[in-house]
Order: structure tokens, then sequence, then C-alpha cells
């Protein structure tokens, strides 16, 4: 077999939500300094076929990809920290795994035989990890195995990626497992015993890890690794610790001046092609740390109980607050129940986010309406951009304004299904996702901020601006500065004589990087601070 590729599987111990995701990207952010081509990916071990129906309370926010895959957050990382673009099929799922498997079943393709999880469905893990390996010609592929080690969905998977060693070779597949090391405050002392256990589970399993990552609230010292390193049996210096920072974009800074890059490098046996050079980085984490001047950002949502929810919209912000020099604060205000719009004359600007569902929606609107007729810079994604245009028109004499989402026979839908998806009854796959072109107008803020006529955002919605109102909404201000190609479909609205008013069909938060903030973001976080500091 030529080895094309070299594989970094990432387990986790002890506990769920312990940072797998930051620490397989920080590793691959760290081998991207040294020039290394690194793609990710994530294998979450749940039945659904993907994240498209989960709700953001049990699993956070959906990511989408350009390919309009609907997607675990992790992903969200891996193209925040690699600076990259990944594939739907970087998220591997038991749903997609077990439907292929079957589907080749009822094809005949396993001749007869009886169908099992082993090999049938490792093989077919495997053969899905290799696929993304081949179509990115990566050098490095981080895999990322959703769960907790011990946990019985996940055990397929960890069986697979044993067995993809054992055929790849030693020296191309690494195994890192993170583990939690609690401090405990009644008796003032770290215990390892956590990650001694979770090691010995996942040694169990066939699978000796090469590195340990133990996150912890505070410091360890070296005494800790040492002993982590005699119990688990790894080398002192693969024993990493990556404490509580004030960012995760800190974490690959930390990672790296353990000589995480000198040590993964070495037991892959890959020659360093360049110097390390995280010093762009380096550099965005000081911007990140800003604690002045601030400006206040309110977010009217309907999830904010888990912010995870709503995690590529607060690295956004962060992202365009550090490329502004200011310090980003968001409140997350809830949409329903205690909604008080007296509350938002605290904030410099105010952002709408997406969402399904009418749960919410009216204090959404309301805010949009506080936002124009107090000038207060908005900005709206999605259901956002419905609730902008509800608002306009209810404000203009058309109080029954609203989405067919939320009223089926309203007598003055602003907002209306797509035609194409009326007759779709299933759920998942059934909107307008993924990538889609968008032409900008110029004279525009959208303009002012992309500096150009054609850009590229993903989209996860059903519902559009309905074309036979679109010149009942400009009638009243709105200004329509974005549209497909075609001018069929309104992507973006504005609204004149107000200082930053800006709603947006797509969902610009999944492009923004750390090194690259969104345009749009950037735009709205300057039009806050210029609001914070009296210039409108």
């Amino acid at each position: 077999m030529v080895n094309l590729s070299k594989y970094i599987v990432v387990t986790g111990g002890v506990v769920s939500s312990i940072g797998k995701g930051i620490t397989s990207a920080s590793i691959g952010r760290i081998l991207r300094s040294y020039g290394v081509n690194v793609t990710a990916i994530k294998i979450d071990p749940y039945l659904n076929w993907d994240s498209g129906t989960l709700n953001p309370y049990q699993h956070g926010e959906v990511y989408v990809t350009d390919d309009g895959m609907e997607c675990d957050l992790d992903l969200g990382h891996y193209e925040r920290f690699l600076d990259t673009e990944l594939s739907g099929k970087a998220n591997i799922t038991t749903g997609k795994v077990y439907s292929s498997v079957i589907e080749k079943e009822r094809k005949g393709e396993y001749l007869g035989s009886c169908v099992q999880i082993i090999p049938h469905i490792t093989e077919e893990i495997k053969i899905m990890i290799r696929d993304v390996a081949k179509k990115t010609k990566a050098e490095v592929v981080m895999v990322e195995v959703g769960g907790t080690v011990g946990d019985i969905e996940s055990q397929p998977f960890i069986e697979a990626v044993r067995q993809l060693k054992n055929e790849e070779g030693h020296e191309n597949c690494m195994f890192v497992h993170v583990t939690y090391v609690p401090y405990l405050k009644a008796a003032k002392e770290f215990k390892t015993k956590p990650t001694q256990h979770s090691t010995k589970e996942l040694r169990g399993l066939g699978i000796n890890p090469d590195m340990i990552v133990c996150r912890s609230e505070l410091l360890l010292d070296d005494n800790l690794k040492e002993k982590i390193a005699h119990f688990c049996d790894v080398p002192k210096n693969a024993v990493i610790n990556t404490p509580d920072a004030h960012s995760i974009y800190e974490v690959p800074l930390t990672m790296y001046s353990e000589n995480v890059g000198n040590i993964v490098l070495d037991r892959l046996g890959m020659e360093k092609p360049n110097k390390a050079d995280l010093y762009e980085w380096s550099q965005i984490v000081e911007d990140l740390k800003i604690e002045s001047p601030k400006v206040k950002i309110g977010v009217v949502g309907k999830y904010i109980e888990l912010e995870d929810a709503y995690i590529s919209i607060r690295e956004a912000l962060k992202h365009a607050g550090a490329a502004n020099k200011v310090k980003v604060e968001i409140d997350w205000i809830k949409a329903d129940n205690d909604f008080n719009i007296d509350s938002l004359s605290k904030y410099d600007g105010l952002l709408i986010p997406g969402g399904f569902g009418e749960r919410g929606i009216s204090g959404k609107i309301e805010s949009v309406k506080y936002a124009i007729n107090n000038k207060i810079p908005i900005f709206g994604i999605c259901l956002g951009l419905h609730a902008m245009s509800i608002a306009i028109a209810q404000l203009n004499g058309h109080p029954e304004a609203n989405s067919t989402e939320f009223d089926e026979d309203c007598s003055c839908p602003v907002i209306d299904m797509m035609e194409e998806q009326k007759k779709i009854n299933n759920m998942g796959g059934t909107m307008r996702l993924g990538a889609y072109p968008c032409k900008v107008k110029e004279g525009t803020i959208a303009y002012e901020a992309y500096k150009d006529s054609q850009v590229s955002e993903r989209h996860r919605h059903r519902y559009e601006v309905n074309n036979e109102y679109r010149d009942l909404l400009t009638d009243f201000g709105a200004v329509i500065s974005g549209t497909s190609p075609d001018d069929f479909l309104v992507e973006m609205i504005e609204l004149k004589d107000h200082p930053w008013f800006l709603g947006c069909q797509f969902h610009p938060e999944f492009k923004s990087r750390p090194n690259a903030p969104h345009p749009i973001f950037k735009s709205f976080i300057k039009a806050a601070k210029d609001n914070k500091q009296g210039k409108f």
C-alpha cells in the first residue's frame, strides 16, 4: 500500500466536551505552521445521518460546509484554525456508515456474506477516512473520534482506527488521548487516577496512546507529568498540559511551547519542511486580549441557554473585534418569555441570528423596530433578515405582515417558502444548503464591506423574501443590496437613512477566520464602535 497520508487519531477520556476538537485543530495549526498540508475529520458516533435535525440545545450549532453538508460544530473549529474549507465528507457519523453498508448489502456487494460490525462496518469506516485523505491529498489527516472512550456507540470506530494503524504502519499513524485532570480544592491537589483509568480503558481496546494531552483548570507541574507518563506508558515529554486559557486561540501556542510540533513530526518520521511560524497567530491572540475600548453587542436569540448554539457567531464577533482593536462584550438576550425591549438601550449594536420556528420571533421583530427607531446598528442573519423584512413592513402600515413559516394564511406574506420546497416532506436535506454566489450592489454597506461585486456565502434555510413584496419593501426605504446572480432571490437587505442596517439570507459566520474576519462582521463592529463614540 502506498502511503500518501499520515493519520493522527484523537480520542477523549474521563468526561465529554473536554476539548478534543480544539486539541485536534491546534495540532493541525502547529503542523500548518511548519508548512505541512493538513486536513481534519470528525467522527460522530450518533445514528443521525447528519447534524441537520439535531436540537441545538442538545448538540450546539449546526455547521454548514461549502458543499452543503450539515455538520458537527467541530468542523468550524477545524476550518477556523486550519484556515481551510472542508468537505462534508469530513464529518463521519454512525448513520452515514450504516446507511452505506446497508445500501451495499441491498445491492449484493457482499456476495451473500453475513454482514457484521467486524469486518463490514469497520471496513466502511476506514474507507471513509481514506477517501478524505485521498481526495484532499493531505500529508496529515487529523481524525477526531467523538464521545468518550468506553462509550458503547464509539467502539466500532475505535476498532476501525486500531486496524487503520496496523494496515498503514506504525510510522504512519499516531494516537493522541485527551483527558481531564481534576483539581480537588478540599485536598488541594490534582488527581491523575481518572487519566490512568481512561488510558487503561483505551489500551484494553488495543490502542496505546503516543501522546496524552491533559486538560486542567491550573498548570500541572513536572512531578504530575512524570507520574502520568509512568502509569500511562508514554514518554514524559509526550505528556502535554493545556490548562484553561483566556481564549481557545491560545491553545496552539501553549501546545507549541511544549514542543508538540517536533514530537509529532518525529513520531511520524516527517521532515520539517520549514521552520515553524506562529507569529501571525500570536498577534491574533494578542489582539483578542484587548480590554478597551469595548463595544457591547446584544444577540437576540432563542437558544441562548447553550452558547454553543451560536458558537460561529460568537467567534466571528471576536475576530471582528480584534480587527477593529476593540473588545466585544456579548450579551445573550432571550427573544421569548422575559424579553424586555427597554433592555436594548445599553447596547452599541444588535445582532439577530438564525433559527427555526415561531418561538421568539416577536422579540426579534420588536428588536428590529427598536433599532430602526433608535438608529442602533443592527445585523440580521437568515431568520434575522426575515425579522427585518417583516418589521419594515409592519412599521409602514402593514401590521399583518408576517412569514408563512409562522402563519400559513397571513394576508401579507413578506417571507414565504421556496416553491421547490413545498412538495418535500422529509426534514433532513430539504433546505437551500451550502455555498451560493451573491451579486453585491455598489454604493451599499455590503459593497463597502466586501469591496467586490460577486461573493460566495453559505446558506441554510427554506424560506426567502417573497418577490411579490420586494417593491413594497423598497418603497418603504429598503435597499436590496445583494441578490442571486439572476436577480431572482434576495440575499441582502439594507435600509436608507439608517447608520448601519444589514440583513443577509446566508450565514457569513461560517466563513470568518481569526486571521481573516468576515467583512460584514468587521463592518458591523466598526459601526458599533462608531455608535459608542457618538459618530452617528
